[in-house]
């Protein structure tokens, strides 16, 4: 948690610090752990990066990628064309490598970082349109990309460029035609299908999000861009219990973040990397200075996006895991020279993201394109952020043979503290005044804060029972704590004794506020740990 605070205040993506872990418990470390697996490597890296895919899809919004998705599909088509072609030559020509290796090089960096690209962007005040553009770019570049390894690192000669071009095209279609398939119906599945706890549908997004990956691969189509498509059609889609689900993948995205870059800095030998480290910068400068801006200028040429912009686009161009994972793939493949090839990506990631991940804010500033961030800043509103207020909600339903019909939710007489905020009647929502007259069949959304919580539960239990003028009829449930009622005694403890009654011996009368559950006036009630109801 100490690493994720000081990525956040330094502004370099946690890449750098959880290498540094890794690094440190492995070879030439303070633990000299012997870890080698680059096939184990592979995998569990491929897994982390189809969960932060996931959960970069499902933050991302349609309203911002829908205006610039034609320039971002070409910028992460053509433009990793052109970034491969620049930076292989440099790669060959300044650092003596044969061309199969250059080629690998050129496309393992050719891609930006996801994790990278989301952790850094946004905190950074930038105008949605660019914001837009690198998301979306970083989603989908890896597909291309690591078509283009995979057959670089083939046993066997290269194939015709146009042979490999046409199996992008046919891979990269088929991905997509899955992706969409599968976040279509996996949203009309959950909003139609009612799961029996509201803890399950964070797990099944991310099921059906993964599931598109697999059915990608299985089809040889693009597994990654399946994925990052079902999941962006899943986060746009007014899924029940959003803020939950969108928190549960964020918390997965930072584990499989943290697993993966600890992996990689223990795969690392250090001592190795420093006969490739000017290697590494050599070719690191023709990619950040000449590859990336040469390749963003080309490829939105046909876009009327302004100079200015699309030099800020060359320099977020982030690197990070995924280019150190991808350089994996040769090691696998028995690829000769791939030791040296993973050096170079490796200290090529590390020194350029040193220097491209905290300086973005200076260069967007001098560019003129920094947003002010009292203007930029999303709201941050959430469906019921109600723990961290100190809040409760509660969902009260009016029976048919509840008391609370016909009275007026001014005369419901709530503690100072709580107040009926909703109210659905026919499937239909309204905000009450205090003269809204109340029917059998409402449904009534009450919030209240903490200290005043089971009181205004009380007051709502005992109206049900005795109606309007409840506490003043013998009946508990006064709106002031410990105000007597006209025979005498306490409200309070009377209300206390009804609401046992109605909630049944040893109800509880506790409701968790991520549940929104029901509080009827036959007091069953539903609990998060347990969806079935209380005795009545």
């Amino acid at each position: 948690m100490a690493a994720v605070r000081i990525s956040s205040r330094s502004g370099l993506p946690s890449l750098l610090l959880y290498l540094g872990i890794g690094i440190a418990l492995g070879q030439d470390g303070i633990f000299d752990v012997k870890f080698d697996n680059a096939e184990l490597t592979q995998v569990i890296g491929y897994a982390a990066l189809v969960v932060i895919l996931a959960e970069g899809g499902l933050g991302a919004k349609w309203k911002e990628v829908k205006p610039v998705l034609p320039a971002a599909a070409v910028v992460s088509t053509v433009g990793v064309a052109i970034s491969v072609g620049i930076t292989a030559s440099a790669a060959h020509y300044l650092v003596g490598l044969d061309w199969r290796q250059a080629l690998i090089i050129g496309a393992v960096v050719s891609s930006t970082d996801a994790a990278a690209v989301f952790s850094v962007l946004r905190r950074v005040p930038l105008p949605p349109r660019i914001t837009g553009v690198l998301e979306a770019e970083s989603g989908f570049n890896d597909a291309p990309v690591v078509i283009l390894v995979v057959a670089f690192s083939a046993v066997g000669p290269v194939e015709h460029w146009y042979i490999l071009v046409a199996e992008i095209a046919l891979e990269l279609a088929i991905g997509a035609a899955i992706g969409i398939a599968v976040g279509w119906l996996g949203s009309l599945g959950l909003r139609h299908v009612a799961l029996p706890a509201s803890g399950l549908y964070p797990i099944a997004v991310m099921a059906i999000a993964v599931s598109a990956y697999a059915a990608g691969a299985m089809a040889h189509g693009s597994g990654f861009l399946a994925v990052y498509l079902a999941a962006m059609i899943l986060g746009n889609s007014k899924l029940p219990h959003w803020p939950a689900t969108r928190g549960f993948a964020d918390g997965l995205g930072w584990l499989a973040q943290i697993g993966m870059f600890v992996l990689l800095g223990l795969l690392v030998t250090p001592h190795d990397l420093v006969d490739d480290f000017w290697p590494a910068v050599v070719v690191g400068l023709v990619l950040t200075m000449v590859a990336r801006p040469v390749s963003v200028f080309l490829s939105l040429a046909p876009f009327r996006i302004p100079g200015r912009e699309k030099v800020l686009m060359s320099w977020a161009g982030l690197r990070g895991a995924v280019p150190i994972i991808l350089a994996t793939i040769p090691m696998v493949s028995g690829v000769e020279g791939s030791t040296r090839i993973f050096n170079i990506v490796f200290v090529l990631v590390i020194v350029y993201t040193l220097i491209q991940g905290p300086t973005l804010p200076w260069v967007a500033s001098k560019l003129n394109i920094a947003e002010d961030p009292a203007e930029a800043d999303d709201l941050g509103i959430e469906s019921a952020p109600l723990e961290r207020l100190r809040g409760h909600l509660l969902s009260v339903a009016v029976p048919a043979k509840s008391k609370m019909h016909g009275v007026e939710v001014g005369e419901l007489r709530l503690p100072a503290g709580a107040a009926v905020t909703l109210v659905v009647r026919e499937n239909q929502s309204f905000v009450p005044s205090p003269a809204t007259v109340l029917r059998r069949g409402d449904e009534l959304l009450v919030v209240a804060t903490d200290p005043v919580r089971d009181r205004a539960e009380e007051r709502l239990r005992a109206v049900a029972e005795g109606g309007k003028l409840a506490g003043w009829l013998g009946t508990g449930g006064s709106a002031a704590s410990g105000t007597p009622g006209p025979q005498g005694g306490s409200a309070i403890p009377q209300a206390m004794k009804l609401a046992k009654k109605l909630g049944g011996a040893g109800a509880d009368t506790r409701t968790d506020t991520r549940t929104n559950p029901r509080t009827g006036v036959n007091g069953e009630r539903q609990r998060h740990e347990d969806t079935s109801p209380s005795p009545s």
